[in-house]
């Protein structure tokens, strides 16, 4: 799982400005006391997504525990399955990979479900990889390379099995 150290923040009113990427980790484990550090979180609700003409499965990471977990722990992810983090609204973001040892590719996607930029993420890597927008307000996790093997890049827009990521998520 991905770690959310700057988004995390900013999903908190009040906390503060970002935190160096030193503190984050301690700052996240107070913001949620009751997060396991030792697990993998239960499958999450799923969505179909369309990236173009290739289909996915996504968990849906929501609330401040599921977006905090994520990935973590995990040993195994299919394909076509991936991760869609969900926040309240736009911002720049930063995902590094404490305890997630699958090797995974993150798209950082604006509000419309364009993607903006895509990262490879190392296994165990604790290196922040910074958003360089200031427009995303969700990140789809894959196994790493999906987005290349399946010609889905930067520009593509990605669409629910609902409608558009407003008309799901935000009605």
């Amino acid at each position: 799982m991905v770690w959310l150290a700057i988004s995390l923040m900013a999903a908190c009113p009040g906390c503060g400005s970002r935190p160096a990427a030193s503190s984050a980790t301690n700052v996240s484990i107070q913001l949620f006391p009751t997060l396991n550090l030792n697990h993998a979180q239960p499958k999450l609700q799923t969505v179909k997504l369309w990236l173009g003409p290739q289909e996915m499965t996504a968990e849906l990471a929501i609330t401040q525990t599921e977006v905090a977990t994520g990935m973590m722990f995990r040993k195994e992810m299919a394909e076509s399955e991936g991760m869609l983090f969900i926040f309240s609204r736009p911002h720049r973001t930063s995902f590094y990979m404490r305890n997630t040892i699958l090797p995974l590719s993150g798209a950082y996607i604006d509000s419309e479900g364009i993607i903006l930029e895509i990262h490879d993420l190392k296994p165990l890597n604790e290196e922040p990889v910074p958003a360089d927008s200031d427009r995303v307000q969700y990140v789809l996790e894959t196994r790493q390379g999906w987005f290349e093997r399946n010609k889905v890049g930067v520009g593509s827009m990605v669409r629910t099995e609902r409608g558009s990521f407003q008309e799901t998520f935000f009605k």
